[in-house]
């Protein structure tokens, strides 16, 4: 269980304070993308991130340069996040960026999802590539200093095995380092909500480890969920990015934003949002 009665740090406030959250894939720098490259595209990626204005945005597939283009050009945002092949530049990012008036940074990281989570670039079980986990624990000013953490992961996207471990090494971290404190996790999981490692994520404890922010919402599946649309713009399928929370939060809203301009697309997914807000602590 990812909870414990009580938020020692949580507001009282009589007034619902709320969370503006985003999960986007921005699909990596690939000199193969043609008319979908990502100089052709990065301006409406900005331009995506920008109408949302989230006050926390977790991110995949960001590699050193585009890390770079979205530092430069969202200045109001702290980016957290390291390369998953060495630790530093190399390698695709899951970065974290917070609003930095907001959220002061206590503390963060990145380990890797595998049996070995310490250790730089290592990968386990059936992945086909290393894959990471970045953290932040912040202070929210707007919530009477409440303290939160904020996960951001991208799951590998062939090994079913390593998948579920995954699901189940984020679990036990954050019921190890989280207890107690409100969580968001938000990430490309490559598996969608009838998954195990959906289930894995989401418990069978009541109330639940973590909640589904767009399922709270959208409590009827629909056959027009896809969040990976491969630039075509597809509404058939399933979500595959997902974010979640713990139940210090509820969901108020919950979309999939299929913004684009003349027909394209900032990314290869759709990026999902959610707006959250703290539930008083009695």
């Amino acid at each position: 269980m990812l909870w414990a009665v009580g938020m020692p740090n949580l507001l009282r406030a009589a007034e619902p304070v709320a969370l503006r959250v985003m999960s986007f894939n921005i699909r990596y720098a690939n000199n193969s993308d043609g008319l979908n490259a990502w100089p052709l595209r990065r301006e409406l990626l900005l331009q995506t991130i920008r109408a949302y204005d989230p006050d926390l945005l977790g991110m995949q597939e960001v590699v050193h340069l585009q890390g770079e283009y979205l530092q430069e050009n969202l200045p109001a945002y702290k980016f957290v996040g390291v390369g998953r092949d060495d630790g530093r530049q190399r390698g695709e990012y899951s970065p974290v960026m917070f609003r930095a008036s907001r959220f002061e940074l206590l503390d963060s990281g990145t380990f890797w999802l595998s049996e070995h989570p310490e250790t730089v670039g290592s990968k386990s079980w059936d992945a086909s590539l290393p894959r990471i986990a970045t953290w932040c624990k912040l202070r929210d000013h707007l919530a009477g200093d409440a303290e939160l953490f904020i996960l951001n992961t991208h799951f590998d996207h062939i090994g079913v095995t390593a998948r579920h471990e995954s699901a189940k090494l984020i679990a036990k971290w954050l019921g190890q380092h989280a207890i107690g404190l409100p969580v968001i996790v938000t990430g490309d999981f490559n598996c969608d909500d009838r998954s195990d490692p959906y289930r894995s994520l989401l418990g069978t404890a009541e109330p639940p480890a973590l909640v589904d922010s767009f399922r709270e919402i959208h409590v009827e599946r629909s056959e027009r969920e896809a969040s990976f649309h491969g630039f075509r713009g597809t509404e058939a399928g399933t979500r595959i990015d997902w974010i979640l929370h713990g139940p210090q939060f509820k969901a108020t809203a919950a979309a999939i934003d299929r913004s684009s301009r003349s027909g394209r697309y900032p990314s290869d997914h759709f990026p999902v949002t959610a707006e959250l807000q703290y539930r008083p602590h009695k």
